[in-house]
């Protein structure tokens, strides 16, 4: 490789200094630095880390991931295969590992720690002791991903506690899922080595868990979302903060990535030197990432921006190339294989009807743009004998059906904050196991949505006025093989359909949706086994006075 010089203004953030630069590249590495006498209309920076994500939400795999992110300054990801991991096992994870490395992007891949999250789900796939031994001590797996199962950390369950002695010898770091966690408990969570949290979702919270000794990600995903109650902790404690989007739609992800972070931060009146160390120090110390930093002898990775206000990217390099310009990727698509596990059958609408017991029942209160739910209790819209969706009061059925057996039973209940008026959704990514998730305002329409997906093998569909849409999910029925953008077009159709012709009035209801059968996040969930209160963590009835 040539040398070659690039011009800008160097944004050193650890000596927090910015001068007209020089950057010597030589063998796709930085051999020299220094000053020159030129002003300059750009600047050059050290490239964006995302601290926490699942790739898979993006509805792309890892190279096509890359590929958009990278137009957006963001050269690495500290990614949790967790999704896959719950359908395909190891055999998912490796197809995230070699995704990811046929493009010029660093990803650090994650072991997941809980597979299934819990007991009470049916996944599709386990990561055991077993498993976890034949992957830590390898290379492309950085760190122990979150431990999501509070309630075994906390009764100092064998496995878990494995799992964390073996990221431990393997000197990996443990990352962490303690949503709402205090006190004592929250003591002895951190005390197991785990290190991370991205579940804060208030300032005193948050400020807690770095006062005992973890880093916290600042989360702004498509649904969960923590900016606006976190961000003053980046000036308070600038060491201690990173910025992670945890999940993040395809349609999100093509209009920015962490660059939309740095930049709020910075309208909020954040240090500028803070903002760019919690976007890209923090999280390359924390996870011991290989990327460069703009040091003599680091690969040459950087972005140049075109102001320190909006950074707007203007070019990515990836060890001495540049991979993106002006917002387009240069790197070339990768047309991934399609691999899965989905056996589930179609079904009858007879199979959704839910009989009266002449008893309130309980409901799920989805929050936007939050993963907690609230229970209810609400009295029942019959007809016929039957509990049916309620447009008039927001109540409307929600079914999850396990995909990973051909006769499974079905599980439903109700739910309260999707606003439909008409039609059905479903979709095959349902946290954590990643079963069929639906929710409609008729059985018939509910039905369809789920056919038409069973029929696909995955994806995600809208049934409304006898209209059928959907984005099949080839890979893992949680990802697409077609590129960034056609994804994210055909993602958005979906969405407004939902909010213009269904009525919804969710940020993100595929999200909030997928969401749903996330047992570990508190109060309310439905699994593919049925209603399960993330409280107590056990599963309850349906109806008042039965448990």
């Amino acid at each position: 490789m040539k040398k070659k010089k690039i011009y800008a203004n160097l944004v050193n953030i650890e000596q927090q200094t910015i001068h007209p630069s020089c950057i010597e590249i030589e063998n796709r590495k930085i051999i020299k630095i220094y000053r020159v006498d030129e002003c300059f209309d750009s600047y050059i920076l050290c490239g964006f880390i995302d601290a926490h994500i699942h790739i898979e939400s993006s509805m792309m795999p890892p190279s096509e991931f890359a590929r958009v992110a990278l137009t957006h300054g963001t050269i690495g990801a500290v990614t949790d295969p967790h999704e896959i991991a719950n359908v395909l096992g190891i055999e998912g994870i490796e197809f995230m590992i070699e995704s990811g490395k046929k493009v010029p992007f660093y990803f650090s891949n994650g072991l997941p720690s809980c597979v299934p999250a819990t007991s009470f789900e049916t996944a599709g796939a386990e990561i055991g002791i077993k498993e976890s031994e034949q992957l830590l001590p390898r290379d492309e797996i950085t760190h122990l991903s979150e431990v999501m199962n509070i309630p075994a950390v906390l009764n100092n369950d064998p496995e878990i506690f494995a799992k964390i002695a073996l990221a431990k010898k393997h000197h990996k770091p443990i990352d962490g899922h303690a949503p709402l966690l205090r006190g004592e408990e929250l003591t002895q969570y951190i005390n197991s080595g785990i290190t991370t949290d991205h579940e804060a979702i208030s300032y005193d919270e948050a400020k807690e868990k770095i006062e005992k000794g973890m880093k916290i990600q600042i989360r702004e995903g498509s649904s969960a979302k923590s900016f606006e109650a976190l961000y003053p902790l980046i000036d308070e404690y600038p060491n201690s903060c990173m910025f992670c989007s945890d999940d993040l739609h395809p349609n999100d992800l093509i209009t920015g990535h962490i660059n939309l972070l740095v930049k709020r931060a910075i309208q909020k009146g954040m240090n500028l030197w803070n903002v760019l160390r919690c976007a890209s120090i923090n999280p390359k110390n924390h996870y011991n990432l290989e990327l460069g930093t703009l040091n003599i002898g680091d690969w040459a990775d950087f972005i140049e921006v075109d102001n320190l206000n909006d950074f707007n990217v203007l070019k990515t390099y990836i060890k001495g190339e540049i991979v993106a310009s002006n917002r387009e990727s240069l790197i070339p698509f990768q047309r991934e294989q399609s691999i899965n596990n989905f056996q589930a059958k179609t079904i009858s609408s007879v199979q959704l009807q839910v009989k009266n017991h002449n008893r309130d029942i309980r409901v799920i209160k989805a929050m936007d743009g939050e993963l907690i739910t609230k229970e209810l209790w609400e009295t029942p819209r019959v007809k016929n004998g039957l509990i049916v969706s309620d447009t008039t009061r927001d109540i409307l059925k929600i079914v999850v059906i396990n995909r990973y057996t051909k006769e499974a039973q079905i599980s439903i209940d109700f739910i309260e904050g999707f606003g439909f008026k008409q039609g059905a959704i479903a979709s095959s990514i349902a946290h954590d196991s990643h079963n069929i998730i639906a929710v409609g305002v008729s059985d018939t329409e509910l039905t369809e949505a789920i056919n038409l997906l069973i029929e696909n093998s995955g994806g995600i569909t809208a049934i409304y006025a006898k209209n059928k849409e959907i984005l099949p999910l080839e890979i893992a029925g949680l990802m697409s093989q077609k590129e960034g953008k056609e994804i994210a077009n055909i993602y958005s159709k979906l969405d407004n359909i939902v909010k213009e012709k269904m009525g919804s009035t969710l940020k993100a209801p595929y999200m909030t949706l997928s969401f749903m059968a996330l047992l570990v996040i508190p109060e309310l969930k439905l699994s593919d086994k049925g209603l399960f209160d993330g409280r107590a963590f056990h599963f309850v009835s349906r109806y008042r006075g039965e448990g």
